[in-house]
């Protein structure tokens, strides 16, 4: 916000200018207002992106499921976020700790007027209260669809939405709190821009909690060898995955919490060389892991090297972002082929792309960060305590829905598919005049 300080300060110096700094107080504000705004609507297109991979790895006979829990997620989310998760996420601790509730502000949010001058003061005043929540909640909704892709195919839908209530209503904005919030891991110097771990990894987390207790599909795994289970549309994964990195633009793009021109070009322009090398990385990988050119990789690469990217596009040189998404799209190969040889079942690659990589990325920070304050040790404990929180909480609440109303559908209907159990219709349906 220092530019817009400068120019404010600059005109003030006139005293007959009064009326001119509050007018362009007010330009600057409804400039980085409508920035925000649009950033907002570009992290939200990000939901179509992942209902659109997931659809297409998944197999044809799950289409329906697949989209109806990618439609539900940022509904649960956003109503979920409004009752409590955005005044957990940012309570207003009075000293940076690990627990405050808001001890103001759910009043404010219901029952104030929609043209109520209200500014957020932890985001330095640069847009409205309003856009703030709605910025913040398409991130909620965004960590609990990670945990979507990973369980597909055979996760009870009743299971899957009672876990996202509680995951993204009470765990996400917690540990999100600790940071974001200006909680402990703020005061401690962890630093996490855009969500390495704080959205990503925390998803990530979950995701793999469910794979494990949820177990992998029928005939993935036949005599210790992964057998692949074709997508239903390769096509559809292609759009999705320039969908999420268009997305991208608002979601880091949008950290920045201002329009400031230079700030925003540089995290811009890190951002996509991330992707980019990222792409290359699961190219080059998979070409030396399997012996062919593999459209997949290459896609969860470039989604590998978008997470990699996230924790530090603020504070990353382009150079660095170059190596950085590089060793991130390498990374999420060799993660596929770990969890293969686990027996663990993750039909996107979601843990892959959104644990591996976010954890690769949130430790950059701490070896090639152009703010000598940023430590590696911080960062690692920064990552070790917010995923110790999300893994025992994610597997606790999948544990506890498992011995009640259970989270896996019947070996028949998997077999069959959960599109027409579960939904009565199929996603393909081709139909002939007699």
């Amino acid at each position: 916000m220092k530019w817009m300080n400068s120019m404010i300060a600059q005109v003030s110096d006139v005293p007959a200018a009064v009326d001119v700094t509050a007018e362009l107080a007010q330009t600057l504000l409804t400039t980085n207002n409508v920035w925000m705004m649009l950033c907002t609507a570009m992290v939200f297109i990000m939901h179509l992106g992942f209902a659109a991979v997931e659809t297409g790895f998944g197999q044809a006979k799950n289409t329906v499921n697949i989209l109806f829990k990618n439609t539900v997620t940022p509904i649960i989310g956003l109503i979920t976020y409004a009752i409590c998760g955005f005044f957990l996420m940012y309570p207003g601790f009075e000293t940076p700790g690990w627990f405050a509730f808001a001890s103001e502000g759910w009043s404010m949010f219901w029952f104030s007027p929609a043209d109520a001058d209200v500014t957020s003061g932890y985001a330095s005043g640069g847009y409205t209260y309003w856009t703030d929540f709605l910025f913040q909640a398409m991130f909620a909704a965004t960590c609990a669809t990670i945990v979507s892709g990973a369980i597909a195919e055979r996760v009870k839908v009743w299971a899957y939405l009672i876990f996202t209530l509680f995951f993204v209503g009470l765990i996400y904005p917690l540990i999100g709190s600790w940071q974001w919030g200006g909680g402990a891991l703020k005061a401690m110097g962890f630093y996490d821009f855009a969500g390495s771990t704080l959205v990503h990894s925390v998803g990530g987390w979950g995701a793999l909690a469910g794979v494990i207790l949820v177990g992998p599909r029928i005939g993935k795994f036949i005599d210790g060898k992964a057998i692949a289970k074709p997508g239903a549309s390769i096509p559809l994964a292609v759009i999705g995955t320039f969908l999420l990195w268009f997305g991208w633009f608002g979601f880091n793009g949008g950290s920045v919490l201002s329009a400031n021109p230079g700030l925003v070009s540089s995290v811009l322009v890190v951002t996509c060389l991330g992707a980019a090398a990222g792409g290359t990385g699961g190219f080059l990988a998979a070409y030396f892991a399997f012996n062919r050119l593999d459209l997949g990789m290459v896609l969860n690469g470039i989604l590998a090297g978008l997470v990699g990217i996230t924790a530090g596009a603020d504070v990353f040189t382009p150079a660095a972002a170059l190596l950085i998404g590089f060793i991130a799209g390498i990374l999420v190969v060799i993660s596929a082929v770990f969890l293969d040889k686990m027996k663990l079942d993750d039909v996107v690659g979601a843990v892959s792309v959104h644990l591996t990589c976010g954890i690769w990325g949130t430790l950059a920070v701490g070896i090639f960060s152009t703010n000598p304050d940023h430590s590696f040790v911080t960062q690692l404990i920064g990552v070790a305590v917010c995923g110790a929180t999300a893994f025992i909480s994610a597997f606790a609440i999948f544990y506890i829905l498992k011995v009640t109303v259970g989270i896996r559908v019947s070996e028949a209907h998997e077999k069959s598919g959960l599109d027409s159990h579960e939904h009565g219709i199929r996603g393909y349906t081709i139909i002939f005049d007699e």
